[in-house]
């Protein structure tokens, strides 16, 4: 596992595609319970190679009601982006993740984590890619109908600051859907 996360640390893949030049951001290992599949870091993970370290990496604990030692315990929380690098800015935020890095590294990185009980698919690249077919039409139909797909699969919204407004038109995610999430990662975690 290591030497595969070392590998992926290494990537150039799409290096003449990045603006800030390549740094994957990943984490994991043999024994992470579940995984956190979300968009691409941002330019402040970048700099820090910290997974989530930023306002969206505070909102996604909140979400889970989990403490910051025991997210980046890699034991408990594989960390696997869409795309490993940031990948620059766009017109309203960032580019969306490059699509080089899914397709060459999830599959590998899946297959050395046997122990993983729930993959959280953060954002609708992420739902995309693994839901296939079944993701509804919107991201708000997707999440809203979140329990199609357990108990493989829990579907997120980003945790952004930029999603306050889907946040407050879709109480109901904060009132129904974070608390299933947070008993099934306690429990998870509890193990």
């Amino acid at each position: 596992m290591e030497n595969l996360l070392q590998e992926i640390r290494q990537c150039t893949i799409c290096e003449e595609h990045l603006a800030l030049g390549p740094r994957p951001v990943v984490s994991g290992s043999r024994n992470s319970k579940i995984i956190i599949i979300g968009q691409a870091p941002g330019t402040k993970v970048h700099k820090s190679g910290i997974p989530w370290d930023d306002a969206s990496g505070r909102q996604i604990r909140k979400w889970l009601n989990v403490t910051e030692d025991e997210f980046y315990s890699q034991n408990l929380f594989a960390i696997v982006p869409m795309g490993f690098c940031y990948p620059g800015k766009g017109k309203s935020g960032d580019l969306p993740p490059r699509k080089e890095c899914a397709p060459q590294w999830h599959n590998s990185l899946l297959d050395k984590m046997p122990n993983v009980e729930l993959i959280l698919l953060i954002g609708m690249y992420a739902q995309n890619y693994y839901l296939k077919g079944k993701a509804k039409r919107t991201l708000t139909e997707t999440v809203d109908n979140y329990p199609e797909y357990l108990p493989k699969y829990f579907v997120l919204p980003h945790p952004s600051p930029r999603n306050r407004f889907w946040l407050t038109k879709n109480p109901w995610f904060e009132q129904t859907v974070i608390p299933e999430l947070q008993k099934r990662v306690k429990n998870l975690i509890a193990i």
